[in-house]
């Protein structure tokens, strides 16, 4: 076998294993896109524009929060607030996964960047801390993301197409199954300090902050869980190093 055989052999498998990797979450994840595009059409948006907020946001919970703040009336202003902060915890996935992604070039580096969601992070933070490097991982990565990004591309499609047929479709409980997904996501990866300060210092802001205007105690919480978060990650890092803190 050749060496290119040899190589175009462990990208394919590296792609079958990141796909298969992700299959679970992709179909514990398909109320969310279900629920979406159902609540879309409720809150009185056109198929087109909850379809292409799927394609081009793919971030279900801002997308969620978003939708939900139109509902509301709000402004584009506190949407986007809104959304930026909520999205901000991928700078604690950034952290973690950027020293196995760092010898790529800026191209592969923008696109993993652009998919990367909870589910996916959560299958690569398990890749790399179990397996390690590998030459071809960021084609597992790659599967991994395009697999979600289609999966909620789909059943965002479907919601739609269930949103315009039954009026209420996004009142059926659905979203219970959101919230079971998140837990099996979060909880196998508080294995250090910094995760676990980032998980309870976020839920007790978001708790205490639950009656305030706007989603605003999630958005807080969300905020102030990625900070606690980054500051213990770099203590850690710099404990490693030596460094004076």
């Amino acid at each position: 076998m050749t060496d290119t055989a040899k190589t175009d052999r462990m990208i394919g498998s590296e792609i079958g294993r990141g796909f298969v990797a992700t299959l679970p979450v992709m179909i514990s994840a398909f109320p969310f896109g279900l629920i979406f595009g159902a609540l879309g059409i409720a809150k009185g948006l056109s198929p087109l524009a909850v379809m292409s907020m799927s394609l081009f946001v793919f971030s279900g919970s801002a997308q969620f929060i978003a939708v939900l703040l139109l509902g509301t009336g709000s402004g584009l202003g506190v949407i986007w607030l809104a959304t930026l902060i909520l999205n901000l915890r991928h700078l604690l996935y950034a952290a973690t996964l950027v020293d196995h992604v760092r010898h790529l070039n800026q191209v592969w580096r923008f696109g993993l960047s652009a998919w990367l969601t909870d589910e996916t992070f959560a299958v690569m933070e398990r890749r790399y801390r179990i397996e390690g490097d590998a030459p071809h991982a960021h084609w597992y990565y790659l599967a991994s993301c395009l697999g979600m990004y289609l999966n909620w591309a789909f059943w965002t499609c479907i919601g739609i197409v269930l949103g315009t047929q039954y009026k209420g479709i996004e009142k059926w409980g659905l979203e219970f199954a959101m919230v079971v997904t998140f837990i099996g996501i979060v909880m196998p990866a508080l294995r250090s300090r910094p995760y676990w300060a980032a998980a309870i210092v976020a839920a007790l802001v978001a708790t205490l902050g639950h009656a305030l205007p706007f989603k605003l105690g999630l958005m807080l919480g969300a905020l102030a869980g990625i900070g606690a978060g980054l500051a213990l990650q770099e203590i850690k890092r710099r404990n490693a190093a030596g460094e004076v803190v």
